[in-house]
């Protein structure tokens, strides 16, 4: 694990519900462009974790520790100030949206149309699925509709990346295209990112047994 001031850093994270705890004291460092991979059996704790860290643990929860981002604490602050993307096992696309609707609602607030209609346009070409923009979601292939998931997350320039279990619904041969194409969007846009995963398969860097 990489110690610094910027990227992702939990420190000392408890986490229990319902009396029974599921974390006693968890940290770590992720360095921007970097994954750090958790893997064990359900039920542990990992996605209450990504929760934690994203600002979407149930009130049912009881959590505690230090998250901080590039140096700034952020445990205390609302989900749509913390500047952490997830993606999960489901792609979770808006059905009622096309694909390129899905894009821009993902874009930051204050952008012109014509600037908002360009990002789309530029991610919708890096995931290799060009004049997609009036795509129903419904028509998309599994891998199709991953990709663009990821775009959207990153469209909304976060400072990390939460992945939980993003691949496992996705078949081989696609699992293995989506995750290389997802990785190195992360490593290009050097964002600090942490990985939940049953397959060792998944995880492009360090793996740490958990909890």
């Amino acid at each position: 694990m990489t110690t610094a001031a910027t990227g992702l850093m939990l420190s000392n994270v408890k986490i229990a519900v319902d009396g029974l705890r599921l974390l006693d004291g968890f940290s770590c460092a992720i360095a921007p462009g970097e994954t750090l991979t958790l893997m064990g059996p359900s039920g542990v704790g990992k996605s209450s974790l990504l929760a934690y860290v994203a600002g979407a643990l149930p009130e049912t929860f009881v959590a505690e520790g230090v998250v901080s981002l590039d140096g700034r604490r952020i445990d205390h602050l609302p989900i749509e100030a913390r500047r952490v993307g997830v993606l999960y096992q489901d792609d979770l696309l808006f059905a009622h949206m096309s694909v390129g609707e899905n894009l821009a609602f993902a874009t930051p607030a204050g952008l012109s149309r014509v600037e908002r209609q360009a990002r789309v346009r530029r991610a919708l070409d890096l995931a290799e699925l060009s004049g997609f923009e009036r795509r129903d979601p419904a028509t998309l292939s599994g891998g199709q509709k991953a990709r663009v998931a990821l775009m959207r997350a990153l469209l909304a320039e976060p400072k990390a990346l939460l992945l939980d279990e993003p691949f496992s619904k996705l078949d081989p041969e696609l699992r293995a295209r989506t995750r290389a194409f997802t990785f190195a969007q992360i490593a290009e846009r050097s964002i600090p990112t942490l990985l939940v995963t049953h397959d060792p398969a998944d995880a492009p860097g360090a793996i740490l047994p958990f909890p």
